[in-house]
C-alpha cells in the first residue's frame, strides 16, 4: 500500500516497552514485514505471543482433490469456460475451486454458501479477493473490512482472516493468488509514492480497516494455512484476532471496480492502460464502462494480436462485451501465449462508430504458460476454438 495507516492503540515508539494495564504484563510486538526488513511492513500488538499453537497437522488430499488436479494432457487451444457451472457448496475457502495455475499464479472462484468458525492464512501466496456477489465483512487481525458487490479485497501473504457473508444463497468471489506481492503501478506513483493526479483512482477510494476490540479468549482455534498445493491444521490456543493496535503500510484494504476512472483516446488503446495491480509474474487489468476512440475513423474493437510472451484470461463480470459473442457474467476466456486472438466475425465492423461501452471485466496477463484443470474441461464450451470461423 502507499500510504501509513495507524489503528487502535500503539506505543510510542516501536520496539519498546507496552505494558498491559495491570503494569507488569507486556503486549507482545509483531513485525510483519516484506523483502526481509527491506520492503514494506506492519508492526502489530498482541495479548498473547503469536507463535503459540497447541497442535499441527496435515490435512487429507481430499481437502483439496476437487480444486487442484490438473488436466495434464490438455492441448493448447482457445477455451471459453462457465465458471459459475463449478459451484461447490461450502465455506469461503471449502467452496474454491482453481481453474488456472502456474508455479506463480492460481485463478479459482467460490460459492460461499455456509459461514464456518474456521480462520485461514495463505501461507506462501498474496490474494485479490474479487466479491462477484455478496456482502459482509472480511475480519482479520487488522480489524473489520465491510465488503459489498464488485469490491477487490486486496489480503497481504500471511494474513490470518475469515469472511462473514451477510446471506448465504447467492455469493460468488473470483479469486487471484500471487507468490509476489500486488502493486501500484509505478507510474501512477510520484517519487513520494502517492498516486499522481492522472491514476485511474486515488489513495482515497482505498478502504482500510476499522478497529475492533481484541478478542480475549482462551480455548481452541482451528486455523487453516495453505502451503502452495498443502494445508495445514493448527489449533491455537487463543484467539488470533487479539492485536489492540497496530500501524505501517502493509494491510489488507478494498477497492470497488466501479471506483476506477479509465482512460480514453483518439484511437485505441492497448490494455496497459486499464492497468491496476501488478505483481513480478502477471498483471491486473480491467475494463470498465468508458467512452470509445474519437478518430473519425477510428475501430472500436481491438486489433488482432499476438502475444508471444503473455497467456491472456478475461473473466466477464457484466455487461455485452464488445469483441465477443456468447460470453455471460462468470464466463472465462483464456487465449495462451503465442496464437492470435481478437474479435470474432462481424464485431469488428459492428464497433465502428459505436460511441460507448457499458461493459466489466478482469484482464489477468500472465508472463508463463497457464496450466487448466479439470474443472475447465467439465466447464469448457467445447467448440470455442472454431468461433472464429466465417460462415459461408
Amino acid at each position: 500500500m502507499p500510504f501509513y495507516v495507524k489503528v487502535g492503540t500503539v506505543p510510542p515508539k516501536r520496539h519498546t516497552t507496552f505494558y498491559k494495564p495491570d503494569g507488569k504484563s507486556l503486549y507482545r510486538e509483531e513485525l510483519f514485514s516484506t523483502k526481509g526488513f527491506s520492503g514494506i511492513y506492519s508492526n502489530k500488538y498482541h495479548l498473547y505471543m503469536p507463535p503459540q499453537v497447541d497442535n499441527i497437522g496435515e490435512l487429507t488430499p481430499d481437502f483439496i482433490k476437487k480444486s487442484s488436479e490438473l488436466w495434464n494432457d490438455a492441448p493448447l487451444q482457445y477455451y471459453h469456460f462457465i465458471t459459475g457451472k463449478k459451484n461447490s457448496k461450502g465455506n469461503f475457502l471449502t467452496s474454491r475451486n482453481e481453474f488456472l495455475k502456474n508455479e506463480h499464479i492460481t485463478i479459482s472462484t467460490a460459492h460461499p454458501s455456509e459461514d464456518t468458525d474456521l480462520f485461514f492464512r495463505n501461507s506462501y501466496a498474496h490474494e485479490v479477493i474479487f466479491v462477484h456477489y455478496g456482502q459482509g465483512e472480511f475480519l482479520s487481525e487488522y480489524g473489520v473490512l465491510p465488503f459489498e458487490p464488485w469490491d477487490y479485497i486486496v489480503v497481504p501473504k500471511g494474513t490470518t482472516y475469515r469472511m462473514a457473508f451477510s446471506q448465504y444463497d447467492n455469493n460468488k468471489l473470483f479469486i487471484v493468488e500471487s507468490d509476489a506481492s500486488f502493486e501500484i503501478p509505478k507510474h501512477f506513483r510520484n517519487e513520494y509514492g502517492q498516486l499522481t493526479e492522472d491514476a485511474p483512482y486515488y489513495e482515497r477510494d482505498f478502504k482500510t480497516p476499522r478497529f475492533i476490540d481484541p478478542v480475549d479468549r482462551k480455548a481452541d482455534f482451528r486455523l487453516i494455512l495453505k502451503v502452495q498445493n498443502r494445508f495445514f491444521e493448527y489449533i491455537l490456543p487463543h484467539h488470533p484476532f487479539d492485536v489492540v493496535g497496530w500501524d505501517g503500510f502493509l494491510y489488507p484494504y478494498t477497492f470497488n471496480i466501479k471506483e476506477y476512472a479509465p482512460k480514453v483516446g483518439k484511437i485505441h488503446l492497448p490494455p496497459p492502460i486499464h492497468l491496476v495491480f501488478t505483481t513480478q509474474n502477471f498483471v491486473l487489468c480491467n475494463f470498465v464502462p468508458r467512452l470509445f476512440d474519437f478518430h473519425p475513423n477510428s475501430i472500436p474493437a481491438p486489433y488482432y494480436h499476438s502475444n508471444v510472451d503473455s497467456d491472456e484470461v478475461i473473466y466477464y463480470v457484466f455487461g455485452d462485451f464488445m469483441s465477443r459473442t456468447g460470453v455471460q457474467e462468470g464466463s472465462v476466456t483464456l487465449h495462451p501465449m503465442g496464437i492470435p486472438h481478437g474479435p470474432q466475425p462481424g464485431k469488428t465492423e459492428a464497433s465502428i462508430g459505436k460511441k460507448e461501452t457499458d461493459e466489466y471485466a478482469i484482464m489477468i496477463d500472465t508472463f508463463n504458460p497457464l496450466k487448466v484443470t479439470y474443472n475447465v474441461k467439465d466447464t469448457m464450451i467445447g467448440d470455442y476454438s472454431h468461433s472464429w470461423l466465417e460462415t459461408k
